[in-house]
């Protein structure tokens, strides 16, 4: 397999790792921009490009660009997070370049008044349904807790009151902004005709805006607080919580994500063991987040109301335990195994590849093969993942429960 890394001059950076073997292709706008991105009164901007970028362009009606999407039997979608946004579809090989070609059309959506008016109804529509259904509206609010004033508490896909205040032109202005030439990447997996696709690509984002513009960040710092959310029959007991993590180019990250799977993968965990297998909790996990400059944990729980006060309890005291009681070497070779197989799993597929590596390259601007990734991943000891919990797992710093709206 070739890893190929090219930026014409004054285009966007071109990444492609071509497998002669494989049976399918896969290609994908990586866009540097999130919710942190935005400002305050254009929050969720990011989220309602994603959606305009599908509802026409110069070239293509929303009605072709679906069409053409069903024509070329791709695999595709996006996703906006707090700091990225991914255009992707995956094809057969021969259908190279109309999807490159349709891909790259989107990335200029033309952004009409009319149909900005229609998707501004559906994502409002989408926020409320999210809302409605726990413990959706607790992650985001131990984020605001958590994050406080900085950027990474905005909410992705924006709030009511912002979402119903944004103007196309706020839009269109965001997307000038930020979906520029040296603020994207191409990438493409799989079998591939390299030297076609770097030319179309090349000519295709001729037209792009050139370089991107963003305000400076504040410095993270991490709150320490609790809360409630009020929700209509919550039939169900659920909390979330948050720990400082650590940044994306931390290279304790391999042992972090070995210690969460450690506690809380779903089987042979000890919070498998403490609440899942005895039924006393229906979710309960742990997971890592990683960003430019910091990162945290996440975890929830879900679990009869009336068992509430013990389950929380048993699900902080084993979270925080691993201080006072290490993983030992069974359990991480257990975790080890899990992680790695689920690595050499997908990576036979085309499509794993380009997301891991559009997101390696957005994040420190490298890629590790599979044989370096594994090899991360075998030099992590107890002594390792032992440090990076004594670091990280005290009592968590926020918590935010779903408690059942009062009645009238």
């Amino acid at each position: 397999m070739e890893l190929i890394d090219y930026r014409p001059p004054g285009g966007p950076q071109i990444l492609a790792l071509h497998d002669p073997a494989a049976l399918t292709a896969s290609y994908g706008w990586f866009v540097n921009t999130g919710a942190r991105d935005e400002s305050a009164d254009i929050a969720g901007a990011s989220h309602f490009l994603e959606h305009m970028v599908f509802k026409g362009t110069a070239r293509r009606s929303a009605e072709q660009i679906n069409r053409e999407l069903d024509y070329l039997g791709a695999r595709s979608n996006a996703f906006t997070s707090e700091d990225r946004t991914v255009y992707y579809a995956s094809v057969l090989p021969e259908c190279q370049g109309q999807a490159v070609d349709l891909l790259s059309d989107l990335m200029q959506p033309r952004l009409d008044q009319d149909l900005f008016e229609l998707e501004r109804q559906v994502i409002l529509e989408e926020i409320a349904m999210y809302d409605d259904q726990p413990p959706y509206g607790a992650f985001e609010r131990a984020a605001e807790l958590f994050f406080g004033d900085h950027p990474l508490a905005r909410r992705v896909l924006g709030t009511i009151e912002s979402v119903s205040d944004l103007s196309v032109e706020q839009l269109q202005e965001y997307h000038q902004r930020r979906y520029t030439k040296d603020n994207m990447l191409f990438v493409a997996a799989g079998r591939l005709r390299v030297d076609e696709l770097i030319a179309q690509v090349e000519r295709l984002s001729r037209d792009f805006p050139a370089q991107a513009s963003s305000s400076p960040q504040p410095s993270v710092e991490f709150h320490r607080q609790s809360a409630a959310v009020e929700k209509g029959l919550a039939h169900q007991h659920y909390v979330v919580m948050m720990w400082p993590g650590i940044s994306w180019s931390d290279e304790r990250r391999f042992a972090l994500r070995l210690l969460a799977a450690a506690i809380a993968d779903s089987s042979s965990s000890r919070l498998f063991w403490e609440l899942i297998d005895n039924g006393r909790a229906e979710t309960a996990f742990v997971y890592p987040q990683f960003f430019r400059d910091c990162g945290c944990l996440t975890g929830m729980l879900c679990c009869a109301p009336q068992d509430a006060a013990e389950v929380e309890e048993i699900f902080v005291r084993t979270v925080s335990g691993v201080r006072a009681r290490p993983i030992d070497a069974r359990e991480l070779e257990l975790a080890r195994q899990r992680i790695t197989s689920g690595l050499i799993l997908a990576d036979e597929y085309p499509q794993h590849r380009m997301f891991a590596l559009g997101s390696a390259w957005l994040e420190r601007q490298e890629f590790l093969s599979l044989d370096a990734l594994l090899a991360k991943y075998a030099a992590v000891d107890v002594d390792d993942v032992a440090a990076v919990a004594d670091a990280l797992c005290a009592e968590p710093w926020v918590s935010v429960r779903v408690v059942e709206e009062p009645l009238d």
